[in-house]
C-alpha cells in the first residue's frame, strides 16, 4: 500500500496543498485550529511526516513570556502554587509558554511594585498576588501604558488598571466558614477570626462576610474583634496559644490567611479531650493542612483550587495580551473547594 502523500492529507483534513506544505515547511502561519486540523487528518491516514508536523505546529504558534510574582518562598502553599502554574504553563496547546516564577520574599509595598516594574520589562503579562496599596496600583498604570497587563491572582487588587482578576467568591467563602463553625459546635461560645493582614482584599471580604453570616443566622455566638497574625506562623501560634488559655468559651477560630502551621501547633500542645470544642476552618491547602485535616484539628478548609485555577489564569493572561488597547477588566470567579476530615485525599 502507497504511503499517503501532501495531497492525501491536504484532501483528509479538507485544506489546500499549500496550506499543508505552509505548516510542513514553515512558510507561513496557520490558525491553530487549522494546524490541528492537518495534525488530526495526518494521525488518521498514518502520514509519514506527522513528527515534523508537530514542530512546524509548535513553531506556529504564539510565544508568550509569562511571569508570576507569587508570595513568601519559605510557604508549602506558594510553592504548590507555583508548581501548579508551571503545569499549567507546559499543558497548554494553543501557545508556547515561556513561564516566569518569582517569590516575593518581601511583602512590603515598595518590594512588590519595585519587581512589577522590573519584571514589565520583559514580560507579556504579569500575575500577581499582593496585599492592596497605591504604590503596587501605581505599578501597575506604569505597566498598563507599556502594554503589560497585569492580572490579580487569588486576592483582587483596586488599582483601575490591573487587567483582570482570578479567584474564588470570597464573600461566599467567608459565610461558608461560619456555617461551618455554628453548625458543628454543639454549643454556643466565643470565635475568633485571624487574618494575616487587612490590605488583602479577599482575607477582608472573607472577615466581613463571615461577621454578617454570625450576625444573622448565629446571633447566640460571640464573634471578636479580628486578630491579626501579619501571615507568621509564630504569631499564629502565640494567639491561640493565649486564646486557649484565656478564654474558656473558645468555640471556634477561623484563619482566613497564612499561620495555620502555628494554629495546629498550638492545637496539638492542648488536651486531647479539650480539642474537639474548638472548631478550625482555614483557607490553605498546604501540607500543614492536610495534616491537620486528617488528625481531625481543621473541621474544614476552603481553599482555592489548585488544577483549575492556575488554567483560567493562563486562558486570561493570554486574552488580555491580545486586548491591550481595551480598558476593560476581566474576572474570572473560579468555585472554591470544600474539604474536610473525611473527605481529603491523603
Amino acid at each position: 500500500m502507497n504511503r499517503p502523500t501532501i495531497a492525501d492529507l491536504a484532501k483528509a483534513a479538507g485544506v489546500s496543498v499549500s496550506t499543508v506544505n505552509r505548516l510542513l515547511h514553515g512558510t507561513g502561519t496557520l490558525r491553530p485550529q487549522t494546524a490541528d486540523l492537518i495534525l488530526n487528518a495526518a494521525q488518521q491516514i498514518g502520514f509519514h511526516s506527522s513528527g515534523p508536523l508537530h514542530e512546524r505546529r509548535r513553531d506556529n504558534l504564539s510565544h508568550r513570556h509569562l511571569s508570576f510574582l507569587m508570595q513568601q518562598s519559605h510557604r508549602p502553599l506558594c510553592r504548590i502554587r507555583a508548581e501548579a502554574l508551571l503545569s499549567a504553563c507546559a499543558r497548554r496547546t494553543d501557545a508556547v509558554i515561556e513561564p516566569d516564577v518569582l517569590f516575593q520574599d518581601d511583602p512590603s509595598p515598595e518590594a512588590v511594585a519595585a519587581n512589577l516594574l522590573k519584571i514589565g520589562e520583559s514580560a507579556d503579562a504579569i500575575a500577581v498576588i499582593s496585599a492592596d496599596h497605591p504604590l503596587v496600583g501605581q505599578a501597575i498604570d506604569e505597566l498598563r501604558v507599556k502594554g503589560v497587563p497585569v492580572i490579580a491572582y487569588v486576592t483582587d487588587l483596586s488599582a483601575a488598571s490591573r487587567a483582570g482578576f482570578v479567584g474564588t467568591d470570597n464573600w461566599k467563602a467567608g459565610r461558608t466558614a461560619a456555617w461551618f463553625i455554628s453548625q458543628t459546635s454543639g454549643r454556643p461560645g466565643k470565635v475568633f477570626p485571624l487574618i494575616g493582614s487587612n490590605r488583602y482584599q479577599f482575607q477582608d471580604i472573607s472577615d466581613a462576610s463571615f461577621r454578617s453570616y454570625m450576625r444573622e443566622h448565629a446571633p447566640e455566638f460571640h464573634v471578636s474583634e479580628t486578630l491579626l497574625t501579619h501571615e507568621a506562623p509564630k504569631n499564629a501560634y502565640a494567639i491561640v496559644r493565649r486564646l486557649i488559655a484565656e478564654e474558656p468559651e473558645l468555640r471556634g477560630i477561623f484563619v482566613n490567611g497564612g499561620g495555620i502551621s502555628g494554629v495546629l501547633r498550638a492545637m496539638r500542645e492542648h488536651a486531647v479531650e479539650h480539642q474537639c470544642k474548638i472548631r478550625i476552618v482555614c483557607r490553605d491547602i498546604g501540607p500543614e493542612t492536610r495534616e491537620g485535616l486528617s488528625e481531625g484539628l481543621i473541621t474544614a478548609s476552603l481553599c482555592h483550587p489548585v488544577d483549575r485555577m492556575p488554567e483560567e489564569l493562563i486562558d486570561v493572561m493570554l486574552r488580555m495580551i491580545e486586548r491591550t488597547d481595551t480598558r476593560l477588566i476581566e474576572q474570572r470567579i473560579v468555585p472554591f473547594e470544600i474539604l474536610t476530615p473525611e473527605s481529603i485525599w491523603t
